[in-house]
């Protein structure tokens, strides 16, 4: 079976991004599988962009509607290759202040923005055995956490800026973030909103 590749990645308009993803009864080896084939994407996707790192993927990213997310072990490493599985995450808790800061996605082509937030979360999931596990996140990876999140429940960072004219940017030759005009490249920009 040859791996999966960042053409395995769907991006908007696909419907299923719009779609709530199904939780997993019990991990198994199609899960295992799956995992796999959601970290061969996402690292072949980061192989292909000098700027940026791979930070977690969702599987409705592959077109699998199952609430899976890998989330990297290390976001300062390239090299580190890792990631972490978690299986019907979900958020008990929300704390910190709420803070805008940048997100891309995989799935959104060319266009990034500045999301909304909060800076502490309390997570509980199962991890590829089955056993729940309970942590607590903060600073990027509890906005990793709460994008890949929103993901199993259909929603994309832009929906969270939607309405929001100075939020949306894109990637410059030299990988510095420049602001997009919102009535030009945005407002009505059918791939993002239909």
């Amino acid at each position: 079976m040859t791996a999966m590749t960042k053409e395995d990645i769907i991006t908007l308009p696909h419907p299923h991004l719009r779609e709530t993803s199904m939780r997993v009864s019990a991990p198994d080896e199609t899960t295992a599988t799956l995992i796999k084939d959601m970290t061969d994407a996402a690292l072949d996707w980061e192989d292909s962009r000098p700027h940026e790192i791979s930070a977690a993927l969702a599987a409705v990213q592959i077109d699998r509607l199952e609430r899976v997310v890998i989330v990297r072990s290390d976001f300062d490493d390239k090299a580190s290759r890792e990631f972490t599985a978690l299986i019907n995450p979900e958020i008990v808790k929300y704390e910190g202040h709420i803070v805008a800061d940048y997100e891309g996605c995989l799935s959104v082509k060319d266009v990034y923005g500045k999301v909304p937030r909060h800076t502490k979360i309390r997570v509980k999931a199962l991890d590829i055995d089955g056993n729940e596990v309970r942590f607590k996140a903060e600073g990027f990876l509890a906005r990793v956490i709460q994008h890949e999140i929103d993901h199993t429940k259909g929603i994309l960072f832009v929906d969270h800026i939607k309405e929001d004219t100075k939020a949306f940017y894109r990637l410059d030759d030299k990988g510095e973030l420049e602001a997009l005009d919102y009535d030009t490249h945005i407002k009505d920009n059918h791939i993002l909103w239909d």
